[in-house]
């Protein structure tokens, strides 16, 4: 569970049921039970579970003039965020939005070039999603290449 099939990621919301078994005072124990889960947890029962890969989400708070709110929203539209509302607070106006985390990584320098710096943010997890299929088979391609070269 904490190298997946894909890219060597670990796995996550996986649900492993135990459809027949009994306990034996003499031959169960914690260990056994633990080990049953383990080869349950195979390779070839993750590949056939048909996996897919999760990027964060994080929900993006960002605080900037108003004068500059238009071309914020192009750059997190163009970072795939998807906006969910803004607020004027004084002179700034609040904007929230939910963006992957992979297009946050550069933010910074991006949105004080675009705000003259005077803009913010702050960044907080969310949830996981399905990373699209370009970017999952990008991400999967470079994974076995890495394993390829260290295994070389």
């Amino acid at each position: 569970m904490q190298a997946g099939v894909l890219a060597g990621y670990p796995v996550k919301g996986v649900r492993v049921r135990l459809f027949d078994g009994a306990y034996h005072s003499v031959d169960s124990s914690e260990i056994a039970f633990k080990l049953a889960g383990l080869h349950a947890m195979n390779k070839q029962a993750l590949e056939q579970a048909n996996p897919v890969l999760l990027e964060p989400i994080m929900l993006v708070t960002l605080s900037v003039p108003e004068a500059y709110v238009g071309d914020v929203i192009g750059d997190l539209n163009s970072r795939r965020g998807r906006p969910q509302g803004m607020e004027p607070v004084g002179a700034m106006t609040e904007i929230k939005a939910e963006v992957p985390m992979a297009e946050m990584l550069t933010y910074a320098p991006d949105l004080r070039s675009i705000t003259g710096g005077q803009g913010d943010y702050t960044l907080e997890f969310l949830h996981y999603e399905e990373a699209p299929g370009h970017l999952a088979q990008k991400i999967v391609e470079q994974a076995s290449d890495e394993r390829a070269a260290t295994h070389a």
